[in-house]
């Protein structure tokens, strides 16, 4: 009887172990299959962007293995930021300095891809880890059948080597490209008509601007900013089939954190927005989880591992 407790605990062990190590993996064979995921006229699936990758203890943000493990919690679009080196390297970093990221100190543009390389990671506590500062390239060859990228591209990176990056890695299929104004929208469309863009759109206004540019409805994946517009927002940007994107990093997460039993992100979504950008992707996950099971919302484009 007591070798049976001991293999059924063993096996419940094994079980729970496998379960969590389960990856969320999101695949698109091309850009048009992404497209069609993110066409808000055939519905969409509710997705978490995690902020910076989704960091949390003895994950730091912006790294690899960070992202990864984002994926054994949700299918998920990953949010990253690129920076240059001092040899014009494209490296995964937010701030201008090394200091509260990494072992590093001073702006990441003084120094080489190599001397970049000495330096490691540090997670929101400030516990050093092993995780290297890594370089797009690296980034968006791991992602590749994996997740969905949002590309935040740091002031002084021309979009042009961003796109150069994501076309020599074929990753076409799984990037969207962050802008910041029209005219941007409209450079990053005139380089790669193909690629989809994350545009600031917080009305009509905005996207008839976009169109003015150039900018086709179907490349646009809408940030609506950081607070929750009106759902008239939400239903006029979905009957020209764009996706919404609300930015709940900031005062949102922290309401859903204070209020957890009023189902802030179920909330959300529920009220029109298809991807929330979030620094929680346990609670903000725990809540898509529930309304795509109440919604029996699914996509072909989700496979477990």
């Amino acid at each position: 009887m007591k070798r049976f407790n001991l293999l059924v605990i063993a096996a419940c062990f094994l079980s729970f172990t496998a379960g969590a190590q389960q990856k969320h993996l999101l695949s698109f064979n091309d850009t048009k299959a992404l497209q069609d995921f993110l066409n808000a006229k055939k519905g969409t699936y509710p997705l978490i962007s995690v902020h910076r990758g989704g960091p949390m203890k003895g994950f730091p943000e912006n790294a690899i293995e960070t992202f990864d493990n984002a994926t054994s919690h949700q299918p998920v679009v990953v949010e990253f930021d690129v920076a240059l080196s001092k040899d014009s390297a494209l490296v995964i970093m937010h701030d201008d300095k090394l200091d509260r990221t990494s072992t590093g100190t001073g702006p990441i543009g003084n120094y080489t891809y190599q001397e970049l390389q000495g330096f490691r990671l540090k997670d929101d506590e400030g516990t050093i880890t092993n995780f290297k500062i890594p370089t797009l390239n690296e980034v968006l060859t791991w992602g590749k059948g994996k997740v969905l990228f949002t590309i935040d591209v740091k002031k002084g990176v021309p979009f042009r080597k961003i796109i150069e990056e994501v076309r020599k890695t074929k990753s076409e299929s799984n990037s969207i490209i962050i802008t910041y104004n029209a005219n941007q929208a409209a450079e990053v469309h005139q380089l790669a008509p193909d690629i989809m863009i994350s545009a600031s759109v917080r009305g009509k206004e905005d996207l008839e601007r976009l169109n003015k540019m150039g900018v086709p409805n179907n490349r646009i994946v809408a940030f609506v900013g950081v607070s929750a517009p009106d759902k008239a927002v939400y239903k006029y940007l979905h009957s020209k089939g764009i996706s919404c994107i609300l930015g709940t990093m900031g005062n949102l997460d922290k309401s859903a954190a204070a209020n957890p039993g009023k189902q802030v992100y179920y909330n959300l979504v529920a009220d029109g927005a298809d991807i929330l950008s979030s620094d929680d992707i346990l609670l903000s996950g725990r809540e898509l989880d529930q309304y795509r099971a109440d919604k029996k919302i699914s996509t072909k484009y989700l496979k477990l591992k």
